[in-house]
């Protein structure tokens, strides 16, 4: 196994913000972006990320707010959709990437659906994977999703924030031993009082729960012209089933995969849903 099989870690100066980047593959391969969902942060791909790196670049960026990158002082207008597409096009660029594959879970996927339907942007993006998420989203889970990421719990030890990660994540599916403490060791910070809570800011769950109301980006997602693959889990709650059959009838009319065991949002770190995606990124 060569160190392209290993993550490196890198800090880009974008804007006012240092953005952490785990990278993974040859540098001169064909680059995959993979971006996290609201709450979480680019090393929830390792699994994915090493599968891929003997073929492409892996990018997993940290967006601003989350893990080791720095937080925003004016969230109001930076935790916002379109300043992630801001930075995600910095990123491309201070690497000089022209275009890429795009796999976005959740938040992700929205960000890749913006870039990939403005017509400044959409050529940066060759083919995009939205991972349980769609143009139109479960108010009921929004709600949900507000329960557990607006209040930020504190705990006394590791063991009780991995088993607190291991309920709140439970949807992910099937995540090994290993993958569950990497999780908890890659979500975690320690407060001022040594207990341990989420590694990120509160005020990114503040901006999501004002502004994530009456949402639909169906106009952006109907101007996608690269292939999309949609991937739902089968017990989601975010993506309705009638909504995501719809996405396949109009826009991009990506294939629809359902993933069984799953809710929101699968993991993709499985040998079956990692299959998946194999054809369809590269292209066959």
């Amino acid at each position: 196994m060569t160190t392209m099989l290993f993550p490196r870690s890198s800090y880009l100066s974008i804007g006012d913000h240092e953005i952490h980047l785990t990278t993974w593959g040859d540098p001169a391969a064909p680059a995959l972006v993979l971006w996290h969902g609201l709450s979480r942060n680019g090393r929830d791909f390792d699994t994915l990320a090493r599968h891929f790196a003997d073929r492409y670049q892996v990018l997993c960026p940290d967006t601003i707010g989350r893990g080791l990158s720095s937080w925003s002082a004016a969230p109001d207008d930076e935790y916002t959709i379109p300043a992630y597409c801001g930075h995600a096009v910095a990123l491309l660029d201070q690497l000089g990437i022209a275009q890429c594959r795009w796999v976005g879970t959740s938040m992700g996927g929205l960000i890749g659906m913006a870039l990939a339907g403005t017509p400044a942007t959409a050529e940066r993006i060759e083919r995009l994977v939205l991972n349980d998420v769609a143009p139109r989203i479960n108010q009921s889970a929004i709600e949900r999703i507000k329960a557990y990421v607006t209040i930020v719990p504190e705990f006394a030890s590791m063991a009780d924030f991995e088993t607190f990660l291991r309920t709140v994540y439970a949807p992910f599916g099937h995540l090994t031993d290993a993958e569950w403490r990497l999780m908890a060791e890659t979500s975690m910070r320690r407060r001022d009082s040594g207990r341990i809570s989420s590694h990120y800011d509160p005020a990114v769950m503040r901006v999501f729960a004002e502004q994530f109301q009456d949402f639909d980006m169906w106009a952006i997602f109907d101007a996608i012209t690269c292939p999309v693959l949609a991937l739902r889990g089968a017990q989601s709650d975010l993506v309705e089933p009638q909504v995501a059959e719809e996405m396949t009838q109009r826009g991009p009319k990506p294939r629809l995969v359902t993933i069984p065991g799953c809710g929101h949002a699968p993991a993709l770190n499985t040998a079956e849903q990692i299959a998946v995606l194999e054809g369809f990124l590269a292209g066959i």
